[in-house]
């Protein structure tokens, strides 16, 4: 998802809304998902809501992910954790970019080594020569016809367990365990409207009224999960699953932008103790530390939001070196 988008206002008291209307196709493994919650897509119709199924192909498609994003953040993570590194390439476009698109500046020559292309946009315009939304990350895009598949970032991540099962790594994990699913999906929820979103719902909210509203809402969730992981290694028990994906990459943001750029200052991550060793446990996992890049977060944030940061000035800190203390998380594992 591209943070440089202009935020939609709502006419009483502007309160941030986030466009969540995004190319809905899907890659799936056969003629149905494989997923026993989503045999009619996600409750979409494909003829009636025009998705098109695209089949798995190892090799077919290039996952375009900028590391200061955390949507996209979210799918790196899960590609590593399930071993698709093999399968699905990435490319990883620039932390800062203009009004058109991501770019991939940091490439040798400014070009996508595999797509051939210097911009994100031109795959979107591939196969929509008028795509009039914002051109988002993270994006599914088929290599040999350089065009977008989908930008549909839950179900990115979603398909990516379910539709390429065949493909994980050996002892790779459950990332949404059967019997967990009902009460996972609930966590999820209130993590993405009240944390993931609500973070910018602070930082582009257009009125004070929107702004303490918003930031009531996100540390009422705060204080939920400090307790909720008092007791608990991770969001839904003794291992790792999805909805602790889509929470870090929020909390990994959090001291170094949100904090101060967004105005979500009641306290910092580092004062939240069980929040805090429950973020650097993840950190300090095989699959999220190392898709993390602080340089470029906060690049991103601090050049990209003008209209937050005219300045343009990055902050030097937080030192990233906190994120490898010690955070004896391992006593709550059953």
């Amino acid at each position: 998802m591209s943070d440089d988008l202009k935020p939609t206002y709502t006419e009483k008291g502007k309160a941030f809304e986030r466009d969540m209307d995004y190319i809905p196709d899907r890659i799936l493994a056969g003629e149905h998902s494989a997923d026993p919650d989503d045999a009619t897509y996600g409750g979409r119709d494909p003829e009636r809501d025009g998705i098109q199924v695209w089949p798995v192909e190892p090799g077919r498609y290039r996952l375009v992910a900028a590391p200061a994003c955390p949507w996209a953040n979210r799918s790196l993570i899960v590609r590593k954790l399930l071993g698709l590194e093999d399968v699905i390439s990435v490319g990883l476009p620039g932390p800062t970019h203009d009004k058109r698109s991501w770019t991939f500046d940091r490439d040798p020559g400014g070009v996508d080594p595999v797509l051939g292309i210097e911009r994100l946009q031109q795959a979107y315009f591939n196969r929509f020569p008028d795509y009039p939304k914002g051109i988002t990350v993270p994006a599914m895009v088929d290599a040999e016809s350089v065009a977008v598949v989908t930008n549909d970032f839950p179900w990115i991540t979603h398909d990516f367990f379910f539709e390429w099962k065949d493909h994980h790594r050996e002892g790779a994990p459950d990332l949404w365990p059967a019997a967990q699913r009902e009460e996972m999906e609930e966590v999820m929820k209130r993590v993405f409207t009240e944390v993931n979103n609500g973070v910018y719902r602070c930082g582009f909210a257009g009125s004070q009224e929107a702004y303490e509203a918003a930031y009531e809402r996100l540390w009422t969730a705060m204080d939920w999960l400090e307790e909720r992981l008092a007791t608990r290694r991770y969001l839904m028990g003794d291992a790792i699953t999805e909805a602790d994906v889509r929470l870090f990459t929020t909390l990994v943001r959090f001291d170094p932008v949100y904090h101060g750029h967004f105005k979500c200052n009641r306290n910092k991550l580092t004062e939240m103790p069980n929040l805090w060793g429950y973020a650097r446990d993840l950190f300090q996992t095989p699959g999220f530390g190392e898709t993390v890049d602080f340089e470029q977060i906060k690049a991103h944030y601090y050049v990209v939001h003008t209209d937050i940061n005219p300045t343009g000035i990055i902050p030097a800190g937080p030192d990233p070196a906190v994120w490898e203390t010690p955070h004896g998380r391992e006593s709550l594992q059953g």
